[in-house]
C-alpha cells in the first residue's frame, strides 16, 4: 500500500511530487467553510420546494436518508484525503486504487461540472442585483463580479481560505438565525405545526420520501471539496477533522431548515409563491425582510462561486501536473496560485451568460444536469476507491490514520448502492437525464483515449502518495 501522506518529507526532491509548490495552509476550519460555502447554495435557499412537493412533510425522512449517503461519503473522504492529501483527491484516490479511467473521469468530469456551476452563480448573482438596481445590465454585474472573485482566489491560500471563512459564515449564520426564529415560532404557539396537517405525514404515501432523494443527495453536493482543499492543508489529521466538521455542519443546518420549514408552512403551499424562508421572516415582521434576503442569496450564490472557482483550478492544476492538461496550467504564482488554471476555470462564466442570453432555455438546463452528474461521478468514484482501500489496509496502516471510520468498507458500499440508485433513479424519471448522463460520460471516455499521456497516471499518483 502507497504510504500515507503526500506531504513532502525534508529532503525529498519537489520533482517527486507531482503537486508540489502549493502551500500547505489551510486550516481544519478554513477547510470546512471552503466546502460549507461550496455546498449552500441558492438551492436550499431557494429551491427546496421540489422535494417538499414530492414527499410532504416526509421529506424529512428523505434529507435524514440523504444526510446518513453524505455521512458515508465523507467518513470515505476523510480516511483517503489524510492518507494521502492532494488536489487531485478523488481522481488520486481512483488511479491507486480504481484505475486510470476512472481516475481521469472523476477529475476531467468534476472540473467540467464545477466550472459550469460558477457560470450559474455569476448569472444568478446578476439577476439579484436587478432588486436594487433593475436598469444595469446584468453583463454588467457578471463581469464585476467574476472579476472580484479571480482576485480574491489569486490571494494566498491562507488569505483566501480566511475570506471564505467569513463569507461563508454569513448564510451558515442566516440559516442558523431562519432555524431559531422557526422553533420558537412552533414552541410559542405563535404558528401551529404542520407536520400531519393537509394529509398526515405522509400525504403522498409512504414510498413518497424516495422520490425525493435526488434533490436531497444533491444539496449535500460540496462535502466533497474538503478532499480536494487536503492538497493545501496544514496536516493531515486537519483534514479528518475538516471532513467530519463540513458533514456535521452541513447535516445541522439542512436537516435543521428542512424541519423547521414543513413545521411552519403547509407543504402543499411550498414553492407556490415565494421562498419559504422568506414566508418565515415575514411572518415575523420583520424590517426589510425582501432586501435582507435578496442579500443572503446574492452572498449565498458569490461563496458558492468563490468556493466552486478555487476547487476547479485546483482540479486542472492535477490534471496538468499529472499530464492529463497542457503542462502550462500547472504553473503557481510566487504566491503558490495556479493562475492560469484560475483562468481557464472561469470559461463556465462565458459560456453561463451566452446560453442565458441567446440560446434555448433548456441547453442551459441540460448542462447543468450534466455537472450533476459529474458532482454524482466523484462520489461514485470515492466510494468505490475506499472499498478497495480498505481491503488492502493492513493493521499497521489502519493505526496511522488520524480518525478512521466506524463503518469502515461497509458504510462505503452501503453510501455507493444508495448513490447509484439515485443517480439511476434519475435516469429513469427523465430521458433528457439519461441522455446527457450518457453523451457525458462517453464523451469524457474518448477524450481519455485520446488525451492518454506517455507517463502512467497512476505512477504520477503512487509518487504523490508517497
Amino acid at each position: 500500500m502507497p504510504a500515507l501522506t503526500n506531504h513532502p518529507a525534508p529532503g525529498t526532491p519537489a520533482s517527486k511530487n507531482p503537486e508540489s509548490g502549493l502551500r500547505h495552509q489551510l486550516t481544519a476550519g478554513q477547510m470546512t467553510m471552503v466546502a460549507v460555502g461550496g455546498s449552500i447554495g441558492t438551492g436550499l435557499l431557494l429551491g427546496t420546494a421540489a422535494a417538499i412537493q414530492l414527499a410532504g412533510p416526509a421529506v424529512i425522512l428523505t434529507f435524514i436518508l440523504a444526510a446518513f449517503v453524505s455521512w458515508s461519503v465523507a467518513l470515505a473522504l476523510g480516511e483517503l484525503a489524510s492518507t494521502h492529501p492532494a488536489a487531485g483527491s478523488f481522481g488520486v484516490y481512483a488511479d491507486l486504487y480504481l484505475n486510470h479511467w476512472a481516475g481521469f473521469v472523476s477529475r476531467a468530469g468534476y472540473w467540467l461540472a464545477i466550472a459550469v456551476s460558477i457560470g450559474a452563480e455569476m448569472v444568478a448573482s446578476a439577476t439579484y442585483m436587478r432588486f436594487w438596481f433593475p436598469h444595469v445590465p446584468a453583463l454588467v454585474w457578471a463581469f464585476v463580479f467574476s472579476a472580484f472573485l479571480l482576485a480574491i482566489n489569486f490571494l494566498s491560500v491562507h488569505n483566501y481560505g480566511r475570506f471564505e471563512f467569513w463569507f461563508a459564515m454569513i448564510k451558515v449564520a442566516v440559516i442558523a438565525a431562519f432555524i431559531a426564529l422557526g422553533a420558537s415560532l412552533l414552541m410559542t404557539g405563535r404558528t401551529a405545526p404542520q407536520y400531519t396537517t393537509h394529509g398526515g405525514f405522509f400525504p403522498l404515501g409512504p414510498t413518497a420520501p424516495l422520490l425525493a432523494i435526488t434533490f436531497a443527495i444533491y444539496t449535500f453536493g460540496g462535502v466533497e471539496f474538503v478532499a480536494v482543499t487536503s492538497g493545501e492543508s496544514t496536516s493531515p489529521t486537519a483534514v479528518a477533522r475538516a471532513a467530519r466538521l463540513t458533514f456535521l455542519t452541513l447535516a445541522l443546518v439542512y436537516l435543521g431548515a428542512i424541519v423547521i420549514l414543513v413545521g411552519i408552512m403547509p407543504w402543499n403551499r411550498a414553492g407556490v409563491t415565494e421562498s419559504p424562508f422568506v414566508t418565515v421572516f415575514r411572518s415575523v415582521s420583520l424590517p426589510g425582510a425582501a432586501h435582507f434576503m435578496n442579500f443572503v442569496v446574492l452572498t449565498a450564490a458569490l461563496s458558492g462561486a468563490n468556493a466552486a472557482l478555487y476547487i476547479s483550478s485546483r482540479m486542472l492544476f492535477s490534471l496538468a501536473r499529472t499530464g492529463w492538461a497542457p503542462r502550462a496550467l500547472g504553473r503557481l504564482s510566487p504566491k503558490g496560485t495556479p493562475t492560469l488554471a484560475l483562468l481557464a476555470s472561469s470559461y463556465g462564466i462565458i459560456i453561463a451568460l451566452v446560453l442565458e442570453r441567446w440560446a434555448p432555455a433548456k441547453a442551459f438546463e441540460n448542462i447543468l444536469r450534466g455537472a450533476f452528474f459529474g458532482m454524482m461521478l466523484s462520489w461514485i468514484v470515492s466510494l468505490a476507491a475506499h472499498i478497495n482501500f480498505r481491503r488492502q489496509l493492513t493493521d499497521a496502516d489502519a493505526a496511522k490514520i488520524p480518525t478512521p471510520s466506524p463503518l469502515g468498507k461497509w458504510g462505503s458500499i452501503i453510501g455507493l448502492v444508495l448513490v447509484l440508485a439515485s443517480t439511476a433513479k434519475t435516469w429513469w424519471d427523465s430521458r433528457i437525464n439519461l441522455i446527457v448522463g450518457l453523451t457525458f460520460l462517453i464523451a469524457l471516455t474518448v477524450t481519455y483515449f485520446l488525451l492518454r499521456p506517455a507517463t502512467s497516471p497512476q505512477t504520477a499518483a503512487r509518487v504523490t502518495a508517497e
